[in-house]
């Protein structure tokens, strides 16, 4: 194995440049490592298209598995059985875990004499990124004596309390019996089986049991592209101020909240706000801004493709976003790419990427406790707008040096490199003993 470019088999079921959410992760993580390592993409079907159109040669670069003879009718009951597009994730996410094995089978059909001749160094499985999906292949490609590498894995954060109402509008009924996942007996022979589990979020790594958890890497689940997200915010301080929302317009991310805390500073003419997405709540929100005085401070964009989402947000001093359950936050390290201060509610996936020094995060509390401290930072900025420009400068650093795909991507492939399995390859490759 050479020391710069270990040989690697990147599972990735979900994996597609064309989407968002977890296909975007998968496909963005295993494009990044293809930077750093010799690396063999297996995706599913579904993607193939979209990976031909991103220039990569099927064969050379990836593999695409038919499994739709499982999948397909699995997804059509996941959908039937969320009631309502974009609710019911837990629910989606059990069906996926009954669907996944399928795949993995076929994966090990097509590749398990590579992995056994040691045609890998490293098989490492991006997607799924639920920490409930077991993986039947961990066991047989430890077996062959290659390193099964595991995640990011991310998810599950438990509902705050008091927030009851959003549980439910969401769809996510399975969510109360979601911890019973653990009797799963594959789930602890996966984590057996891995050689290094990466955890998205503090939340997951604390799942993993005690037994593997000196196998367990804290890294946050999502990064960005700079080529993607290239502008720069010019922070132009004169009031009044411009705060952005970017989100699902659903209950638990809290666009409802935002509008009440921002409600006193528009009227009086000190902040604006746009607000980029679409959802159930589109009409409410309008009504309840036109009801606070506040219509004509508050632009509604609807969904909007994703470089001008990026026009609309670096024209932003603020990315106000008091959602109370996100598992990884992206949006928010984007902002911060752009050098837009994020305000985020201090729980979950958000809480593990803004500091005091690149934003403010809110304390979690009840709908007015949020609200109200919401308005409080929102106050004391606008007292003295001067101090965005240090957080501004500070966040977009942060992200640029550690919040890349690219970087990511180095660091997984150190990662690669300190596994007992890994150095013994290469020490064998610099002796002659493996090609």
């Amino acid at each position: 194995m050479s020391q710069s470019r270990p040989k690697v088999l990147a599972i990735a079921e979900a994996a597609n440049p064309e989407w968002v959410s977890v296909p975007l992760v998968g496909w963005s993580l295993a494009s990044a490592l293809r930077n750093h390592a010799d690396v063999h993409i297996v995706t599913q079907i579904r993607n193939r298209d979209a990976f031909l159109r991103a220039g990569l040669v099927e064969g050379q670069d990836f593999t695409a598995i038919d499994s739709e003879a499982v999948a397909a009718p699995m997804y059509r009951m996941a959908e039937a059985l969320r009631m309502g597009k974009g609710r019911g994730w837990t629910t989606v996410t059990a069906i996926a875990a009954l669907s996944y094995p399928y795949f993995e089978r076929l994966v090990w059909k097509r590749f398990g004499d590579d992995i056994r001749a040691g045609r890998f160094d490293v098989v490492h499985r991006i997607t799924p990124l639920s920490p409930t999906t077991a993986s039947t292949l961990a066991p047989k490609v430890r077996a062959a004596g290659v390193p099964f590498v595991l995640g990011p894995l991310n998810g599950g954060v438990p509902w705050p309390k008091g927030f009851e109402a959003e549980r439910m509008r969401e769809r996510e009924w399975l969510s109360y019996i979601r911890g019973i996942y653990r009797l799963n007996p594959q789930i602890r022979r996966t984590h057996a089986a891995a050689s290094l589990i990466l955890a998205g979020s503090r939340h997951t790594a604390s799942e993993i049991p005690a037994a593997f958890q000196d196998k367990v890497v804290w890294m946050p689940e999502n990064a960005i592209d700079p080529s993607r997200f290239n502008l720069v915010a010019p922070q132009n301080l004169t009031l009044p101020l411009r705060a952005c929302f970017v989100g699902r317009l659903v209950p638990y991310k809290g666009p409802h909240f935002l509008l009440d805390a921002i409600a006193p500073f528009a009227r009086d003419g000190r902040l604006v706000l746009d607000v980029v997405g679409d959802g159930p709540m589109l009409e409410d929100l309008r009504a309840q801004a036109k009801t606070l005085g506040i219509a004509g401070q508050v632009t509604f964009h609807g969904a909007l493709p994703h470089h001008q989402v990026q026009e609309v947000l670096a024209a932003a001093n603020l990315f106000t976003f008091p959602s109370i359950r996100e598992f990884g936050g992206g949006v928010v390290l984007e902002a911060m790419a752009l050098g837009v201060v994020p305000v985020i509610v201090n729980y979950a996936g958000p809480g593990e990427l803004v500091s005091e020094a690149t934003g403010y995060p809110i304390p979690l509390g009840t709908r007015e406790e949020i609200t109200e401290r919401l308005g409080g930072i929102l106050a004391s900025i606008l007292e003295n707008p001067g101090v965005l420009t240090e957080k501004a400068r500070a966040a977009r650093e942060l992200v640029r040096s550690d919040y890349t795909w690219d970087a990511k991507a180095a660091r997984i492939v150190d990662l690669y490199r300190s596994l007992p399995a890994v150095k013994t390859r290469e020490g064998q490759a610099r002796a002659g003993i493996r090609a």
